[in-house]
C-alpha cells in the first residue's frame, strides 16, 4: 500500500498520508514520498493550492517510534545529526518555501513529528477533535527538530506545552492563530477544499509574492536563524541519549531497530 497518496482536482493538488493503520506515523520511505509528492505539486503548472492530509483517525502520530531501518555498526551523533537534518530539517523548510499556497487539514491526534507536517504549511484547518501535543521532553529531548513551537504559540504557550507535554486543542489552537479554522470532522475534507479552491481563484503571480512576503517578514524576525540553532539544540538531546542509558529511546526516535553494535 502506497504511504503517499496524490491527485490534483481543479488546480488544486491533495496529497494524503496514508498509514491509518499505524496513525500515520512517519517512516523514512513516508518522509522521502512525501517530500517528492511537494516536489511534483512545485513543478505542475496546473497546481496553483497544495492541500496536505491524512487518512484514517488521526493526522499523524509523529516518528515511527517502532523502528523503520537496521541501526549502522556504530550509532554516532553525526549519523543521527545527517539523517535528521535531511528528513526533519531539510524538508521541513522546502514545504515551507514551496512558492504556492498549502493548507494543511487535521484531525485526531497530531503528535511531535506530525506538527512538522502542517506547521511549514501556510493555513491549518482543524477539525473539532484535533489536538496538537509535543511530549517529547519525557523522553529527554527538549522540542521536536522543526521548532515552530514560538511563533505558532508565543513563547509562554509554547514554554508551557514543551513542559508539561499536554496536547493543545483545536479551539485553543484557533484562539492563539495557530490554526485558521475549526470545523466539525465530517465537513473538514469539505472545507479544506473549499477553501483551497477559493485561493485557486486568485492570481498565481501574486499568491507567490504574497506568501514570499510574509515569509520573509518572519525571516527577518529571525525565524529562519532560530529554526536552524534550534535544531542543534535539538541534537544535542540525542548526543545525551547516546550517553547515557537512553540508547533504545534514542534509536526509536531515529527510526533505527536493531541493536547497536560497537557501544
Amino acid at each position: 500500500m502506497e504511504q503517499i497518496l496524490y491527485e490534483v482536482r481543479d488546480r488544486v493538488a491533495v496529497i494524503t498520508l496514508n498509514r491509518p493503520e499505524a496513525a500515520n506515523a512517519q517512516t523514512m520511505e513516508l518522509l522521502d514520498d512525501l517530500d517528492a509528492a511537494w516536489t511534483r505539486a512545485a513543478a505542475d503548472d496546473e497546481v496553483r493550492v497544495i492541500v496536505l492530509k491524512a487518512n484514517g483517525k488521526h493526522f499523524s502520530a509523529g516518528h515511527d517510534l517502532k523502528g523503520g531501518g537496521p541501526a549502522p555498526e556504530k550509532l554516532t551523533l553525526e549519523y543521527i545529526y545527517n539523517i535528521e537534518a535531511r528528513r526533519y530539517l531539510e524538508y521541513t523548510l522546502r514545504w515551507r518555501n514551496v512558492p504556492k499556497p498549502s493548507i494543511a487539514a487535521v484531525q485526531g491526534k497530531c503528535i511531535a513529528g506530525g506538527l512538522m507536517l502542517c506547521w511549514p504549511c501556510d493555513l491549518i484547518v482543524a477539525a473539532e477533535n484535533a489536538q496538537f501535543s509535543d511530549p517529547v521532553v519525557h523522553m529527554g529531548i527538549g522540542g521536536v527538530e522543526y521548532h515552530g513551537h514560538t511563533w505558532e504559540l508565543g513563547p509562554r504557550k509554547a514554554k508551557e506545552i514543551l513542559f508539561t507535554g499536554r496536547p493543545v486543542t483545536a479551539e485553543e489552537a484557533e484562539k492563539v492563530g495557530m490554526v485558521n479554522r475549526v470545523v466539525p470532522l465530517d465537513d473538514l475534507d469539505t472545507a479544506a477544499m473549499d477553501l483551497a479552491g477559493q485561493i485557486a481563484q486568485m492570481h498565481p503571480f501574486a499568491l507567490r509574492q504574497a506568501k514570499r512576503a510574509v515569509n520573509q517578514t518572519l525571516d527577518v524576525q529571525g525565524f529562519y536563524a532560530a529554526i536552524q540553532s534550534v535544531f542543534d539544540i535539538h541534537e544535542t538531546g540525542h548526543g545525551n541519549a547516546l550517553s547515557e542509558s537512553g540508547l533504545p529511546v534514542l534509536m526509536q526516535l531515529t527510526g533505527m531497530k536493531d541493536k547497536v553494535k560497537g557501544q
